[in-house]
């Protein structure tokens, strides 16, 4: 298949679609994915859903088919093929098997389905609930299907929920490279009853500079391998040569030179135990290194990565079923490129960047399919310089997690955050986004994330489509609550389409430029712009021309945007601008802006001192017909009686201002309650409410606790 073609998800199944003008998004993949729900049926379809903790928030599409004891789904082949691989779920401490059915035959062999790696529980992870309910098995049907043909699947008993099909024309088994040392000349058993570490130790030790051959058979390892460099282990195929170790490669530190191709590790991890290395390989591989052709699965992480791995290549290789992380550079990345990748049910960020202990740079992932990860991110950068995030394919995130987060959240010292440009380029999104549960509120399809610190890095995210986020499209957070900014982010060219709630969740102060952003069948509004916490500052929205389709602004910072709900018509009575994004000129010390906005009339914001005028300004989210403004200082008798000398302005588009209310001395009065009430003019529609402050008998700076805003007079 070219690698210009197209790999899209549709209802039905993953298909090739014709090529397009720019770079196709996701892997160049061997099968083609049906997906249980579109095939025939007795059993019954469940989904969708995206709640989590229910099966059908963790299948592919979020639907699936449950089957009973002799219920079967019967696939239409969509192309030549020879082995198929089905992911499936069945109740917790259950195993059977399911019969296998080609064109109403049945074959002798049969599905073995099992619970053992399934049903995750990470009590320490906040937020997780038991997660990881699917799994995937595989079978040569020892015959071709082609286009057209039937393969069943049938229960034998135990209730089994289909999710997907995977049919691929499987290669024959590759011959043994030239000069190279074969394992079972050194003793490995290819049956898999023996033994055979110290077999593939003698065959690594006898092939430096070399290939090690790993011929088609079974072979177990019982513990890790170490001190590679300089060898290429090389397998029949991932079909044919398959190796069952739960911890493949354990180095700390390598020369280089490291190339393991073409063969399949299988493990027996079955649940998630953070302090044990059960990864395919932990630590290093060494500069100039690569990884290609593998099936990686039931591991704890496919390659978690330390040390040394400049310019290390992983590419074209399968992950299923870790209960971690697919695969995570952590740290001290120069160079790395993963690309290629097909990553399903991964039980944390199915590829993630971490730069801890030294900054990832210059690295980047590329043209991936990630599916169904169950637990936190398709993608996730956390910190890092100059990366790239490159023409992806992410579909049905889960709890915790959206398809795609930059993020300075940092977990450990020492942290080193975001820096130089980070690419974000010619992505797909497909029911991306969740419900944080810590956060009580969802989490984006891209996800912008100031947790730990200000985003100061320049981050540009071009070409993005999201196609059914159950909640938002974009979504700029300081995730740790401490109100940290977010800048210098362009989002260009973007196509949005089935939004469930808002195309731009906006809740951190800083800024973001768009253009030509389009969005179509948006749920509530097009922005939701309230910063959390309240007073931690505004975050503004710069119209970069070509946008569409999202122009409405959540109307009620009080509540959050149901899926679909439109935006609802606002209480008439209701305080405008309590919660909404506030600037000032200036403000002394802990006393900022958004302290007028934040509900609280004992916090309160304080201009510069000695500087007037000084003014104030909060964004209403849309034009207002404001007929009436509160304005509060705290009511404690500690506060003595003054006067204020304010102009009230007015702005629709947020540079231009005229006077509502010209100059007035305004008296605040701890016996009255210390409120001053403000008149407007019945014609008064305005979006940006500025108080300018040229005068106060009782400090000198302006000084509110609250600014409230009503349509009545």
């Amino acid at each position: 298949m070219s690698a210009a073609i197209t790999v899209a998800l549709t209802t039905g199944l993953l298909t090739a679609t014709a090529p397009t003008a720019h770079a196709a998004a996701g892997a160049t993949l061997p099968f083609t994915s049906v997906e249980a729900e579109s095939a025939t049926t007795t059993g019954t379809r469940i989904g969708p859903d995206d709640t989590q903790g229910t099966l059908a928030s963790e299948a592919s599409g979020r639907q699936a088919v449950r089957l009973g004891s002799g219920q079967r789904v019967e696939f239409t082949v969509p192309r030549a093929a020879n082995a198929v691989n089905v992911a499936y779920s069945v109740p917790d401490g259950q195993s059977g098997t399911l019969n296998v059915y080609v064109n109403g035959t049945r074959l002798a062999r049969t599905l073995p389905v099992t619970s053992k790696y399934s049903y995750i529980d990470t009590s320490w992870i906040p937020g997780a609930k038991t997660h990881h309910f699917f799994d995937n098995a595989r079978l040569l049907l020892g015959q071709n299907v082609q286009a057209g043909d039937k393969v069943a699947f049938e229960s034998t008993g135990t209730q089994v929920t289909l999710d997907v099909a995977d049919f691929e024309q499987v290669a024959a088994a590759a011959g043994q490279p030239a000069g190279s040392v074969s394992v079972t000349a050194k003793g490995a058993d290819p049956t898999g009853n023996g033994d055979s570490t110290q077999a593939f130790r003698d065959a690594i030790s006898a092939a430096q500079g070399g290939v090690v051959w790993i011929p088609p058979g079974d072979y177990r390892l019982t513990s890790a391998l170490s001190g590679l460099q300089n060898v290429t282990l090389q397998g029949a195929g991932s079909w044919h040569s398959v190796v069952h170790s739960s911890r493949f490669i354990d180095q700390s530190s390598s020369s280089g030179g490291v190339h393991l191709k073409d063969f399949a590790v299988v493990g027996e991890v079955t649940e998630r135990v953070d302090s044990n290395p059960d990864n395919f390989v932990n630590g290093s591989l060494g500069p100039g290194s690569s990884v290609s052709g593998m099936w990686l699965q039931h591991l704890k992480v496919g390659l978690w990565l330390t040390g040394n791995n400049d310019n290390l290549v992983v590419e074209n290789n399968r992950f299923l079923d870790m209960t971690a992380d697919g695969l995570n550079l952590n740290g001290n990345a120069r160079g790395v490129r993963v690309r290629n990748n097909f990553l399903r049910n991964q039980g944390d960020d199915a590829l993630a960047m971490w730069s801890l202990y030294a900054p990832d740079t210059n690295s980047s992932f590329e043209n991936n399919t990630i599916t169904q990860p169950n637990l936190a991110n398709g993608i996730a950068i956390y910190g890092g310089t100059d990366i790239a995030v490159r023409n992806n394919l992410v579909s049905d995130t889960n709890a915790l997690g959206s398809g795609i987060a930059i993020s300075n959240q940092k977990f450990l010292d020492p942290f080193f955050p975001l820096a130089g440009t980070i690419t974000v380029e010619g992505n797909t999104l497909v029911r991306a986004g969740a419900m944080n549960p810590n956060w009580n509120h969802p989490m984006g399809a891209l996800r912008v994330d100031s947790y730990d610190s200000a985003i100061n890095a320049t981050v540009n995210i071009t070409g993005t489509t999201i196609t059914d986020s159950p909640y938002s499209a974009f979504e700029f957070v300081s995730g740790g609550g401490q109100g940290y900014p977010v800048r210098n982010v362009t989002v260009d060219g973007a196509t949005v389409r089935n939004t469930g709630t808002v195309v731009v969740q906006a809740e951190a102060q800083g800024a973001a430029t768009f253009r030509n952003v389009t969005a179509t069948s948006v749920g509530t509004a097009g922005v939701y712009n309230c910063p959390y916490p309240a007073s931690s500052g505004a975050f503004a929205l710069t119209d970069g021309g070509g946008n569409s389709g999202w122009s409405s602004t959540w109307s009620d910072c009080s509540t959050w945007p149901q899926p679909g709900q439109g935006n609802p018509d606002p209480d008439p009575n209701r305080n405008l601008a309590k919660g909404r994004p506030a600037t000032a000129t200036g403000s002394q010390d802990v006393y900022t802006p958004g302290k007028a906005v934040d509900g609280d009339a004992n916090s309160y914001w304080e201009s510069a001192n000695n500087a007037f005028p000084q003014s104030w300004t909060v964004d209403l989210g849309a034009a207002e017909p404001v007929r009436r403004l509160v304005l509060k200082l705290p009511p404690q008798s500690a506060w003595q009686a003054r006067t204020q000398t304010v102009t009230v302005l007015g702005s629709t588009d947020g540079s231009t201002y005229s006077t509502v209310v010209g100059a007035q001395g305004y008296r605040f009065d701890p016996a009255t309650g210390n409120t001053a009430t403000v008149t407007l003019p019945g014609s008064t529609s305005l979006r940006y409410l500025r108080l300018s402050v040229s005068a106060n008998t009782g400090w000198p700076a302006g000084q509110f606790s609250e600014v409230e805003a009503y349509r009545t007079s």
